[in-house]
């Protein structure tokens, strides 16, 4: 305990010494030179193949894995052609020359020879007709979707869609290409939006146009960092980085480095009021806030690599990506971002620049006042609180997170989307996203009547498709096409039946994979990992705030506000998302990505206010200790949730409907967070139950001046 005291005590002086802080700020400089061109290139380096979101023990993923002794990894895309009224023989012909010329490509991965069609409906004069394109995967995966569908659509292009022939390209191909472009820029959609918000809130919280800057030059420094640790790690290390990784990335970074950032002006400016000398200032606020904001990333980070131990991989990648991105946030707020302040001095804060022996504006705030009057009946403020957040989360009963449809994933209607409508209409709805099974060779005939005989499988639909090996190693591949679309509720039930039906073939060693099985799979590891993170992140959280507090009841009360603050924020986003947004549901994992950043993000606040209050607690006793703690720190915790809120509120910009709901959910639960949890609830509760509070520590059992002469004693023994 000694060493460690004496080397936090080094590593302040270092970041607040008149010649060592250039030295950090010129190695920053270094830093942020060589990553940000290795921090650019982090698109290139994303794995949004299957394999990086499927879990990897799933029986989708195992013949997935199988498949590619048979065959290249495809994926399908579907040119639907359509006309009401029927096709016309210039619609025939035009549909036999796209094929034709469909069948000539060789760019982009498009299998051209072995393109199936055109297929025309089941009537005496059709009125629709599908041609299926197989797109081969290789290292390139999702980045040549695009380009592969572009390519298709500029020869269907040429001639069809005249004259009332609607023409549109859906299948797996067409729809992965949609969410392809959907996350096409998002890191520098998701950039400009949350420096937006950034901008704007320090603006309102310093109303100093200069300070701004530092905070904001801090996170983007630690943005590309992370970006630039991450992509190296990606391309030498095997982490695994996607779209959904790389977008929360951003958000995080920017969200959590510009709350340390506030906690730490505030704490110092704070400080500037009572020091002359502005290197004392900082070294005292690194000091006292320091502690606070160290344990708020630690919790964060932990947090976010407890999500290693999820099935869903696309769940597991994300754990690493964010703890890291946290980390270089954490790092650059506690060393270049209080190194910048004191290199700029007190006039970065014009035109509100604290001046030495000024009066202290938050002993007269709202917030002490607000703290006053809380304490004249706090039972009764936290239980008429409580009650209402209760009320409130009722509205988990709208929730609906047994996942998404393609056909509602978007905030708009794409084409492959619209296509897939359009296809329902003529063909069976599973069409273009078929069930792939393998089997062992003798038993093949066995399996494929077993899958024929499921009710929810077109019967004539069984056949090998062109261009697979006759077997491997003994076993073969075959595909089946589902009545009900490939993405409802109907194909999953499909699934399950057929598994359970090829699973007891003796000696076949069936599997069933395909788009529909995937999807599945993903649900039901999705639901594992719901019951498997959620009680290890909050034991995580409740081992750090013991630990930061040397109590018990406390961390158990915060931990308690912030599950009732969670319940409240998906009660009032699922009634949101039912009656406002009109959305159709919410992903599976929805609940965990929203409990995950609330609680090791909504967390932060708590103890900023908590660890404040313990302080207090040691001069003045707990009640006193409260409202003085809420005074303090009010004021800078609003914006800090402001700030956060506004940087999630920034995934609404991206027009995917999961993202959408994640943004608002959490940007809702940490506006609950801030002004009524943290304001009303924690700081009621903590003056109704005073000082036993801190049970077991000794402040619970002495008043607050006995209490810190106990503790100055401990420190003093500890540092020699």
């Amino acid at each position: 305990m000694r060493q460690l005291y004496a080397w936090k005590r080094n590593a302040i002086r270092f970041v607040c010494g008149r010649r060592t802080k250039w030295l950090i700020v010129g190695l920053w400089v270094v830093v942020f030179v060589i990553a940000a061109p290795f921090g650019a290139k982090l698109n290139s380096a994303q794995d949004n193949d299957a394999q990086s979101w499927l879990p990897g023990s799933a029986e989708s993923t195992q013949v997935l894995d199988a498949s590619q002794h048979f065959r290249p990894e495809q994926i399908p895309a579907v040119v639907v052609y359509a006309r009401d009224g029927g096709l016309t023989v210039q619609d025939r012909q035009q549909i036999a020359e796209d094929a034709r010329q469909i069948k000539a490509l060789r760019d982009h991965g498009i299998r051209g020879a072995e393109t199936q069609g055109p297929v025309f409906d089941r009537r005496t004069a059709p009125r629709a007709a599908q041609i299926y394109v197989p797109i081969t995967m290789d290292a390139q995966g999702w980045q040549r979707i695009g380009p592969a569908v572009d390519s298709i659509r500029h020869q269907v292009g040429s001639g069809g869609g005249g004259g009332g022939l609607a023409v549109h390209i859906t299948g797996p191909g067409g729809t992965s290409a949609d969410f392809s472009k959907a996350f096409e820029g998002i890191d520098t959609t998701l950039l400009f939006s949350a420096m937006a918000v950034v901008i704007v809130m320090l603006l309102l919280t310093f109303r100093s146009p200069t300070l701004l800057f530092v905070p904001l030059l801090g996170v983007v420094v630690a943005l590309f960092t992370a970006q630039a640790l991450i992509y190296v790690l990606a391309k030498h290390a095997g982490l695994t980085v996607n779209g959904q990784s790389a977008g929360i990335l951003t958000v995080l970074v920017f969200g959590a480095g510009t709350d340390y950032a506030l906690l730490l002006v505030a704490r110092y400016r704070e400080e500037l009021r009572r020091h002359e000398d502005r290197h004392e200032a900082m070294e005292l606020a690194l000091n006292r806030a320091g502690p606070a904001v160290l344990a708020s990333g630690l919790t964060v980070v932990l947090s976010m690599l407890v999500l290693l131990a999820a099935e869903m991989n696309s769940t597991r990648g994300l754990g690493p990506v964010a703890a890291i991105g946290v980390t270089v946030a954490l790092l650059a707020m506690l060393t270049l971002f209080p190194a910048l302040l004191l290199v700029f001095g007190r006039w970065i804060f014009w035109p509100t620049v604290p001046h030495f022996g000024s009066a202290d504006p938050t002993e007269r705030g709202v917030w002490a006042r607000m703290g006053r009057r809380i304490s004249r009946r706090p039972r009764m403020v936290w239980g008429i609180t409580a009650a209402v957040l209760v009320a409130l989360s009722l509205g988990l009963f709208q929730l609906r997170a047994s996942g998404i449809a393609n056909a509602d994933a978007f905030t708009d209607t794409p084409d492959s989307i619209t296509g897939q409508k359009v296809s329902a209409r003529y063909f069976p709805a599973g069409s273009g996203d078929p069930l792939v099974i393998v089997s062992g060779k003798a038993q093949a005939t066995q399996v494929g009547r077993a899958v024929a005989a499921d009710r929810g499988v077109v019967p004539t639909s069984i056949r090998v498709p062109p261009g697979t090996a006759p077997e491997h190693d003994g076993r073969v591949l075959f595909e089946a096409t589902l009545r009900a679309p490939s993405d409802s509720d109907a194909a999953k039930a499909t699934v399950e039946r057929v598994r359970d039906a090829v699973h007891a073939v003796p000696g076949a060693h069936a599997q069933v994979g395909g788009g529909t099985a995937a999807l599945l799979d993903m649900e039901n590891a999705q639901t594992h990992d719901n019951y498997l993170v959620i009680p290890l992140v909050l034991a995580v959280v409740l081992l750090v705030l013991g630990v930061l507090l040397r109590a018990l009841v406390a961390p158990l009360l915060l931990i308690g506000t912030v599950v009732l603050s969670l319940a409240t924020a998906l009660g009032l986003s699922a009634l949101a998302f039912r009656y406002v947004f009109d959305y159709a549901g919410e992903d599976v994992a929805f609940p965990l990505f929203v409990f995950v950043f609330l609680v090791a993000l909504g967390i932060d606040y708590n103890i900023f206010l908590s660890t404040r209050i313990r302080e207090e607690a040691f001069r003045q006793g707990t009640r006193p200790g409260v409202v003085t703690g809420l005074a303090t720190t009010g004021a800078v915790i609003t914006s800090a949730g402001l700030v956060l809120a506004g940087t999630f509120a920034a995934l609404g910009t991206l027009p995917m409907v999961g993202f959408a709901e994640i943004g608002f959910a959490v940007a809702l639960g940490v506006l609950l967070d801030t002004f009524v949890v943290r304001s009303v609830l924690v700081t009621s509760l903590f003056l109704d139950v005073g000082k036993k509070v801190w049970w077991p520590h000794r402040l619970a059992h002495q008043d607050g001046a006995a209490a810190a002469v106990t503790e100055a004693e401990r420190v003093s023994q500890s540092s020699e």
